[in-house]
């Protein structure tokens, strides 16, 4: 793909305020990203499910094993970035955060990221909240990035056209 620059590096660790931060997910996170997906998993569909039919009612460990395997060879080849949010720990998985190449017309990026439900409206999604833009803009070399379900809501991005 060629919405990155050829000697772009992505970040491997993002610390996030209050003892938290975010690094590249991969399969070995199964363990922690199954639980939180599916404890999250009405809230998670009425954000992604009409746009990426995601999270199925059902996701057995092994298919999240292999989603995250699938993340962690994209990111590798930058074609998309799956970042997860973790107590420093390691011990929690708490939230994702996604930068992809645009799919709808007018970015040169789309963003996205969720905590999981008991972490909704705490001061973990305020700092998360804060932190993606700020991140983004410094760090990553887009012109036009897109936030969604931020700078519009996803039924406003699904109605816009097609990226080139």
């Amino acid at each position: 793909m060629t919405w990155l620059p050829a000697d772009f590096v992505h970040p491997l660790r993002v610390p996030v305020p209050g003892g938290f931060h975010l690094r590249p997910i991969a399969g070995s996170d199964t363990e922690l990203d199954h639980p939180a997906v599916m404890g999250s998993r009405e809230r998670l569909w009425s954000i992604y499910g009409e746009a990426w039919g995601w999270p199925a009612a059902t996701i057995t460990f092994e298919a999240d094993l292999a989603d995250l395997e699938r993340h962690a060879r994209e990111m590798e080849a930058h074609q998309s970035f799956n970042y997860a949010l973790f107590d420093d720990a390691n011990t929690a998985l708490l939230g994702c955060v996604y930068i992809d190449p645009p799919e709808r017309a007018g970015a040169d990026a789309e963003i996205s990221w969720w905590v999981v439900d008991d972490r909704v409206g705490s001061e973990l999604e305020a700092a998360l909240d804060a932190l993606v833009p700020r991140w983004i803009a410094e760090d990553w070399p887009f012109t036009r990035p897109r936030l969604i379900g931020r700078d519009l809501t996803w039924q406003e991005w699904l109605a816009l056209p097609p990226a080139d």
